[in-house]
């Protein structure tokens, strides 16, 4: 299962990753479902990463996978690991915006800085996102960036609508808890279908923000008011249920990710990406509530 997250999708913890092929189906002549399901009974696992494959010898392995031995179980990928790289994650985060706030007041020269500290945490999850191997470094500096403009946009919206920050940072954390419950007791179940629904909505909301941006750039205004009034609370709400989604798919990847033993590195993806799907939330939410101050 591929997660729709823009960074699990690139990488992922897939087989053509020389990592755990997660629900590929058998290949014609190639092994049976049992076969390639570790929690089958009796299953001889096709996945050098699955539970049980340590009983396969050294050459067995390397022949499964192109010559590419699984790691020691010590350095596979646990929830501790996912848990403290995301705490870490947003840790950044969280310190970024905290001194931007309190070092930038609400001026122009502070929204060019947020404006330019998006557009280098952007630069640098897409240069994480087309490497082969996750890089610390590069997520750690996402992290930063990307607080730094939530600082001083936050700070901008507190301005004018007192609290707003909090109320989206709660808002988050709410959304978090539900999906995360949610996903636990499985009333929300992840799997093909469901991502394609995800995928075309967010594809088709996607384009008309870039649309609704286009016309307010050089109409003004707020171009064709999907950002305001009932329209804006109408696609805040869509915007919201679609981080939502998002933030299953990755309780998904990460769940995936454990149980076949990926490498403890991957745990740095899984936080990038969990990181990427949060800051969404928050900023879906705050415009949403400065809406309803309105």
């Amino acid at each position: 299962m591929r997660s729709s997250n823009p960074v699990f999708s690139r990488r992922g913890f897939s087989r053509d990753n020389a990592y755990a092929g997660f629900n590929t189906p058998p290949q014609a002549g190639g092994p049976t479902a049992t076969q390639g399901n570790p929690y089958a009974t009796g299953a001889q696992p096709t996945n050098p990463y699955a539970p049980g494959a340590q009983d396969l010898t050294p050459e067995q392995t390397q022949q499964l996978y192109g010559g590419q031995a699984a790691p020691p179980r010590a350095d596979r990928m646990t929830m501790d690991d996912v848990v403290m790289r995301t705490a870490m994650t947003l840790g950044t985060v969280i310190v970024g915006a905290i001194v931007a706030w309190a070092a930038l007041p609400v001026s122009s020269k502070s929204y060019g800085i947020a404006i330019g500290s998006a557009l280098i945490a952007m630069v640098l999850g897409l240069v994480q996102a087309f490497k082969s191997k996750p890089v610390p470094a590069l997520i750690i500096g996402y992290a930063a960036f990307e607080g730094v403009f939530l600082g001083v946009i936050s700070e901008m919206f507190n301005a004018r609508w007192s609290g707003i920050p909090m109320q989206a940072v709660l808002g988050t954390m709410a959304v978090f808890a539900g999906v995360l419950i949610a996903y636990r007791t499985r009333l929300i179940r992840v799997n093909a279908r469901f991502q394609r629904f995800v995928m075309a909505a967010a594809i088709g909301f996607v384009l008309l923000m870039a649309v609704n941006l286009l016309f307010a750039a050089f109409g003004g205004g707020d171009g064709l008011g999907f950002r305001s009034g009932g329209l804006g609370i109408v696609f805040g709400i869509v915007g919201v249920v679609l981080g939502a989604a998002f933030l299953a798919m990755d309780f998904k990847q990460v769940e995936d990710g454990v149980a076949y033993g990926a490498p403890r590195e991957e745990s740095w993806l899984a936080a990038f990406g969990l990181t990427l799907t949060l800051v969404w939330i928050y900023l879906e939410l705050l415009r949403l509530i400065a809406i309803f101050r309105d």
